[in-house]
This record gives structure tokens, C-alpha cells and sequence, in this order.
């Protein structure tokens, strides 16, 4: 049985965002919004998973209208989840960063996650409780290993991780759970970009079913909690 409430899902179409919504609707048959910029690969996600749970929405979530966007794509849905998995990696020896670079990197995976919540916050309230999912990175978890030419992105992932505390703080009296997972190192595009030649020692599909898992359930015993989720790191 189809349960009730959709799941929104961001960065679905590569990736760990990809992975968690095949998990949502295949193995927890669960209603999902997927929004990346990229139509033609959220097209063949469709068409892969070959089911009316599942829709789609081409979205720049950088843009100045997509929370308003989104909502009207929702049309009032109650939403039973909202995983912010879209995220932008750049990587700059210290010396090369830019106020673009930075702004850039903040805006996406800091600041849209909060934008995004508190448009949607109306239609995660109520019982049972909406669950946010911040997909972080070890990057940003205090006191975790740093690397060179992540300094901006490592920080941008430690804004999110505050985020998503203050969220569960805003949030807490109106049914909606808030919580974060600092993701280690997972075989994906965008860690392969950021390490060259490292292999992960978890696959992309093994963390998505993990997410996806951690988003139907994680909610009923943590709240404003940042966990890290890694066995390695590069």
C-alpha cells in the first residue's frame, strides 16, 4: 500500500539524491517529488522506475523563484519528508577563492535548504511529524578530517549542519523533525571530483537505500541531531 504523505527529494538526479529516490518508491512505496536541474535525467528515472509514485520536477533550486516554484508544484500536498541532497562542489587551493565561489557554495547548501524548508514548513506540520533530511558531509562535521582545496565547501556543509539544528529548534512545536547526516566517503561523481582515483568504500545505492531508510524512520528517534554516517574517509 501507497502510504500517505509525498517525500521531496533535491539533487535526485545523479547520485546519492538518485539512490534514495529509487529506494523511497521501490522499496518503501512511497510518493516522491524529485528535483534536479536536469530534466532528461530525471525523464529516465521516470521511465525506470516505471510508476505513477514517482514525479519530477526540472528545477535551478539556485534560482530566486524555485521555493515558489516548488510550492506551486506541491499544490498543497501534506509532505511526509523533504531530503535536501542538492549541493555544489568547488574545489580552490587557498589563494584562488573567490566572493562568487563562496557566495555560490553557501547559497546552495546552506541557505536554499532553509529557504526551501520554511516555504514547505506549512505542509510538513501536523502528526505524524515531517521529517527534514540535510545530507551533509564528514567535511563539515566538527573536528572531523579537513582537506586542502575544500575550505569553502567544507564550511558550507558545517553551515548546513547548524542549519538543520536551528530548524528542529523553529520547527519543533509544529510537528516537524529536523536532522542531519554527515555523509563520509560514498562512490559518487561528486567525490570522485573532489578526491581523483580514491575508491569509496560504500557504494551510491547502498547510502541512498540508507537515506531513504533514515528518512521514513530516523524521525521517530532523533531531532535536531547532526550523525555522521561514514566508515572511511578519503
Amino acid at each position: 500500500m501507497v502510504k500517505d504523505g509525498m517525500i521531496v527529494v533535491t539533487g535526485a538526479s545523479r547520485g546519492i539524491g538518485r539512490e534514495t529516490v529509487r529506494a523511497l518508491v521501490a522499496e518503501h512505496r512511497r510518493r516522491v517529488l524529485a528535483v534536479a536541474r536536469d530534466a532528461e535525467a530525471l525523464g529516465t528515472l521516470r521511465h525506470e522506475l516505471g510508476t505513477d509514485r514517482l514525479e519530477t520536477l526540472a528545477q535551478d533550486l539556485a534560482a530566486p523563484d524555485a521555493a515558489d516554484r516548488l510550492v506551486a508544484h506541491v499544490a498543497g500536498r501534506r509532505l511526509a519528508g523533504l531530503v535536501h541532497n542538492a549541493g555544489l562542489l568547488v574545489r580552490r587551493p587557498l589563494g584562488e577563492w573567490t566572493a562568487q565561489d563562496t557566495a555560490a557554495l553557501f547559497h546552495l547548501n546552506a541557505a536554499v535548504p532553509l529557504l526551501l524548508t520554511q516555504a514547505l514548513a506549512p505542509l510538513l506540520s501536523g502528526d505524524p511529524p515531517g521529517h527534514v533530511v540535510h545530507i551533509g558531509s564528514m567535511g563539515g562535521f566538527q573536528d572531523s578530517v579537513k582537506f586542502p582545496s575544500l575550505a569553502a565547501y567544507s564550511a558550507s556543509k558545517a553551515a548546513l549542519a547548524c542549519v538543520a539544528q536551528c530548524l528542529a529548534e523553529e520547527l519543533k512545536d509544529r510537528g516537524v523533525r529536523s536532522n542531519c547526516l554527515a555523509i563520509g566517503a560514498a562512490g559518487t561523481e561528486m567525490l570522485r571530483a573532489a578526491f581523483p582515483g580514491y575508491d569509496a568504500p560504500v557504494t551510491a545505492s547502498a547510502m541512498g537505500a540508507y537515506v531513504a531508510r533514515f528518512t521514513v524512520e530516523g524521525h521517530h528517534w532523533y531531532n535536531g541531531k547532526v550523525l555522521p554516517v561514514a566508515v572511511g574517509t578519503p
